[in-house]
């Protein structure tokens, strides 16, 4: 708990709100592992105290809740092949399954970004708030990775291929579409949030989940529709193939801009990257489970760990800049079944919720 110095995370007691602040905005709140250590202690504390009825999670800065995982320090990790990234995981998923169990409502404001490992710890919420400002994605096939932290669970549970879509092309959700994909539970203006947070905190201790969702409601936006959303049909009908080959022909078949658009988004990502995510896309479509998930998407970052291409995505987009990956294989053609098997194999190491 917030002992007056502000940390990387704030995490604190708002009458009756248990808050949890991520504080580092000049780094767009990226989650690191001692933050998610952090959060786990407060969790801890906020559900033993009994006059907290809720938790907040918020971003500090006006830019947005969390950009993700701490990558500059996977990346030097993954270099000098160390074991952050099998640490880091390991917890940071079962902090996101912990979420999604939380026995008192856990509201989560994502205004502004929310990507990767944001929505790790946003999108199991059993409150989710977004706002007109929301940008929300998954876009670790530009890294050679796959949406993680729960992130195949979410995704494969959204309507028709909506999910499938932002997956494989990373592209951004307004809080129209994350709605619609059901990444989200109420939109709002971001001008009645200090209203709603001001009413969170004098909840009555012991609200339940439909009394803070009706809260909620009570400040929601006119219903939107987002730009991914209006494109509904096409998406659908050209995602919902198995193969990745089939739905580029899919997309060049229909030759329409969105099409061309989405085929221009899909075309710099990691091969392997794509075809790793929708077989885990396919695979968590039938799971029964977050847990599950989590479990199988753990073996697969640690695959990922040890590939040239996270170290080269990670370089190209973050480090050197120069937005010019050279991906192992360079091709769709290159990946090869064997190649994605090695994704999906046992591992002598195993999550424990």
């Amino acid at each position: 708990m917030s002992d007056g110095v502000e940390g990387d995370l704030i995490a604190r007691k708002e009458g009756a709100a248990g808050i949890l602040r991520l504080n580092r905005p000049k780094a767009l709140n990226a989650l690191t592992l001692e933050m998610t250590r952090e959060i786990v202690t407060a969790l801890d504390t906020f559900e033993a105290d009994p006059s907290i009825a809720v938790i907040i999670l918020e971003g500090a800065g006006e830019r947005g809740l969390c950009a993700g995982g701490d990558i500059r320090g996977l990346y030097e990790s993954a270099k000098a092949k160390g074991d952050l990234g099998k640490i880091f995981w390991r917890e940071e998923y079962i902090l996101n399954a912990r979420i999604s169990k939380f026995p008192k409502p856990y509201v989560a404001y994502m205004d502004g970004f929310v990507m990767g490992g944001g929505v790790g710890l946003a999108g199991h919420a059993s409150h989710r708030i977004v706002t007109e400002k929301t940008k929300m994605a998954m876009p670790e096939v530009s890294l050679g990775f796959f949406p993680d932290v729960g992130g195949t669970w979410l995704l494969s549970r959204a309507p028709g291929e909506l999910g499938t879509y932002f997956g494989l092309t990373g592209q951004t959700a307004n809080g129209a579409d994350a709605l619609a994909a059901r990444m989200a539970d109420v939109l709002i203006d971001t001008s009645n949030w200090p209203a709603l947070r001001d009413a969170l905190t004098k909840l009555t201790p012991g609200a339940d989940a439909s009394a803070v969702m009706a809260k909620l409601k009570s400040f929601a936006a006119p219903d939107q529709t987002g730009p991914v959303t209006a494109q509904r049909a096409l998406i659908d009908r050209a995602f919902a193939h198995d193969s990745v080959e089939d739905i580029v022909a899919a997309l060049e078949q229909d030759g329409s801009d969105f099409a061309q658009a989405t085929l221009k988004a899909m075309a710099d990502k990691s091969p392997r990257g794509l075809k790793v995510t929708l077989k885990l896309l396919r695979l968590a479509r039938a799971s029964a489970s977050l847990e599950e998930c989590l479990s199988r998407e753990y073996l697969a970052a640690l695959e990922v760990f040890d590939s040239a291409d996270f170290v080269e995505g990670v370089r190209a987009a973050i480090i050197d800049k120069d937005r010019n990956p050279k991906w192992q294989p360079p091709d769709l053609n290159g990946v090869t079944p064997e190649i994605v098997a090695r994704y999906l194999a046992p591992r002598d190491v195993a999550l424990i919720f």
